[in-house]
């Protein structure tokens, strides 16, 4: 694993060299969590903590990253020597990848020496904003597809290897079914997949020798992508010819089909879908490139294409239409002296911007159906007993409230720890394993929150403990929310 220790911004490590002059390395406690999710969308998708750990378990300072700080002139010799025996001794809690996650709740919540906290800022946010943000992409663009398979296919158009290779791995954990990344596929071991180029079709004489030699080294996988020349008079014809011929041989194997990459997709695939039909191949997939987003795949759906097999690459890969997750790590807490935590706010004219205090913890509340109900922040000293009825209020218009009565609701923590006094108590599962537990999650979101366009908000809400601790912050402060 890469030793990314100086992928921090340079401010970081002043602050650090600050707090060791000064003295002040308390234990403290940061939140990282977004406050608006991506696409103007209902939901996220956590994303990145098994790099975050891998991050963490690598952290220390070379002799050439300290002979590199040296060279800088900023920082003294005695702040370089703690420098050359760091590690980190602290605890750090998270929601587990692929789960369901709305504003204002952590994503990963730091307990840990200031100094330390401090240094994992940037890339914390750099992992965790990057990959819950193609997740949630990949998740708008599966939910768009109704059950139909997606491809990611964005590497050549990520912004950079390490954007495809995590990315890749993001999209597969939030339900695509595989990836043209070869070195996604053997770091993560999930599904590769894919076709061939337009230039396949053109090194050959004609279109029918270059199906007919694709067909006959990859019978078992035979998709052919037909707009090279002209879809519906050569393409789908030369296709086939090809199927017949393969039929005709045994060697015709489910997965054939046509890819189409240009052109009107509804109009052109429903045409292909009759002559396939019409030829004897109704089992025949139609699959689809050319810049796709959730929102093209929705609109060609409502029109009727007849395609089963989607291959999206650039606006997932890069949601390019929302290019940044927006997470961001606060300081909501300070240990004293006995071991306690005095709480801590940022102010802000923009509400949005105000924080929540305290050393949290977050509780998803479920109906009787097994659906998401609401997620409520608490401090972590509160107990919830089910059997006792639930109050749940607005934190922001707080006349808007629901009384659940014992046996109308369940309960469960979500947060997780991952390490323990510098030591990671936490096991990674299987890529493929957090794809199903994303699946299960997903069930669990209202179709009216998954909608793509003006989803119904889920509530977050904040228990009555932490309200009152935010107020009189809030009021001590002299600020009118």
């Amino acid at each position: 694993m890469r030793n990314l220790t100086l992928l921090t911004d340079f401010y970081e490590l002043t602050m650090m060299q600050g707090y060791f002059k000064s003295g002040n390395n308390r234990t403290v406690i940061f939140d990282a969590f977004h406050r608006k999710n991506p696409c103007d969308g209902g939901y996220a998708i956590s994303c990145g903590l098994n790099e975050v750990i891998d991050y963490i378990k690598n952290l220390n300072f070379t002799y050439d990253d300290i002979s590199y700080l040296k060279g800088l002139h900023v920082f003294d010799a005695d702040f370089l020597d703690y420098l050359s025996g760091f590690h980190f001794t602290g605890d750090i809690y998270a929601i587990p990848e692929g789960t369901v996650i709305f504003p204002k709740e952590p994503i990963v919540k730091v307990i840990a020496p200031i100094m330390e906290a401090q240094l994992i800022e940037t890339a914390i946010l750099n992992i965790i904003n990057h990959q819950s943000l193609i997740a949630t992409k990949a998740a708008r663009v599966c939910y768009a597809a109704k059950g139909d398979g997606i491809m990611e296919f964005g590497l050549r158009r990520a912004q950079g290897p390490d954007a495809g290779i995590y990315g890749a791995r993001a999209a597969v954990i939030a339900g695509c079914v595989g990836t043209s990344n070869v070195l996604a596929g053997k770091m993560f071991d999930v599904p590769v997949k894919g076709t061939h180029a337009h230039s396949w079709i053109m090194s050959f004489q004609d279109e029918y020798t270059a199906f007919k030699t694709y067909a006959n080294l990859y019978p078992n996988a035979c998709i052919l992508l037909v707009d090279t020349y002209d879809t519906l008079r050569s393409g789908v014809p030369n296709a086939i010819k090809v199927f017949k011929e393969m039929q005709k041989a045994g060697t015709l194997s489910k997965g054939y089909g046509i890819r189409l990459d240009s052109g009107d997709l509804a109009y052109l695939s429903k045409k292909a879908r009759q002559m396939l039909d019409d030829a004897g191949f109704p089992d025949a997939i139609i699959s689809a490139s050319s810049d796709l987003d959730e929102y093209l795949i929705d609109s060609l759906k409502t029109q009727g294409a007849a395609i089963t097999s989607w291959g999206v690459g650039t606006n997932l890969i890069t949601s390019k239409d929302n290019p940044a997750f927006g997470g961001v790590y606060k300081l909501a807490a300070v240990m004293n002296d006995d071991g306690t935590f005095t709480p801590k706010i940022k102010l802000s004219e923009n509400s949005e911007k105000i924080t929540n205090p305290g050393n949290k913890t977050i509780y998803r509340i479920y109906d009787n159906q097994g659906m998401i109900k609401a997620d409520l922040i608490a401090l972590t000293d509160e107990k919830y007993d089910e059997a006792n009825s639930l109050l749940l209020f607005d934190p922001v218009e707080t006349w808007k409230k629901t009384l659940l009565s014992p046996g109308e609701y369940t309960m469960r923590e979500i947060m997780v720890p991952v390490f323990i006094k510098g030591e990671c108590i936490y096991e990674t599962p299987d890529v493929m394993d957090i794809q199903a537990y994303c699946k299960k999650e997903m069930a669990t979101l209202w179709e009216e929150s998954k909608r793509l366009i003006n989803p119904q908000e889920v509530h977050v809400d904040l228990s009555k403990k932490l309200y009152d601790v935010k107020r009189s912050l809030l009021d001590n402060y002299g600020v009118v929310q």
